[in-house]
């Protein structure tokens, strides 16, 4: 049983986590999420993270009280190979870490660099990880205690062109083009947006909102490739 940790900070948490069972069951991995919401919650038994989306200052604003940043970057010095995946401002927080931590990938970053919400836009991205075609697998979609229900997502890619996938760009952060000393993954024209350090990957945009799973297929793979010693 793989033990994903999902940071329940803001953004599309629970779209996150349908997508990832999703993969799971392409797979035929028994997967569990956890959901992490102070630093107690993030121990050894995380196999690997998620930080999604959302607004960063808000987000580490919300941890402080019960030290949920402080405990992920924690856990990602003490357990450097296993894998993390962060969107949008998840990329933010890995580019960006509070205090005197180091940078947990060599990218520098801008916050809201393709300007307000009214700016954000959907565009074709080109990619360098293999295409995961879905078997489109149902999750069961229930609200959680807040009523929020997931965006019902259709995994059955229109496109299964490998080269390109579906970005979503919501108040999206750049990554300074020539602060990135690591994999380039993803781009759009011109513009980096996916880096990959190790086992960290950072995408600007939102893949958890579109069909093309192949980011959350990345973050499981990785996971059961690891030495279970890391």
């Amino acid at each position: 049983m793989l033990r994903i940790g999902l940071a329940m900070l803001q953004g599309a948490r629970h779209e996150h986590e349908e997508a990832l069972l999703a993969s799971a069951m392409d797979l035929e991995l028994d997967v569990e999420i956890v959901y992490l919401r102070s630093a107690k919650d993030v121990d050894e038994t995380i196999d690997a993270l998620v930080l999604p989306g959302g607004e960063s200052t808000a987000m580490r604003k919300a941890s402080t009280s019960e030290g949920l940043l402080d405990g992920i970057y924690s856990w990602m010095e003490h357990h450097s190979n296993r894998p993390v995946l962060g969107t949008c401002a998840g990329a933010i927080l890995l580019a960006m870490p509070d205090g005197s931590r180091s940078p947990f990938i060599r990218a520098g970053i801008s916050r809201n660099a393709w300007g307000r919400q009214r700016q954000s836009f959907e565009a074709d991205v080109a990619v360098d990880l293999p295409l995961h075609v879905s078997s489109n697998a149902k999750v069961e979609r229930t609200p959680d205690e807040f009523g929020h229900t997931p965006l019902a997502v259709d995994g059955q890619l229109k496109n299964e062109d490998p080269s390109s996938f579906p970005g979503v760009f919501i108040r999206a952060p750049r990554f300074e083009l020539e602060s990135v000393t690591c994999d380039v993954i993803a781009r759009f024209g011109n513009e980096i947006v996916g880096v990959m350090d190790g086992s960290k990957c950072a995408v600007t945009f939102h893949p958890e909102l579109t069909g093309d799973r192949r980011f959350h297929t990345w973050l499981l793979q990785q996971t059961t490739g690891q030495a279970p010693t890391n």
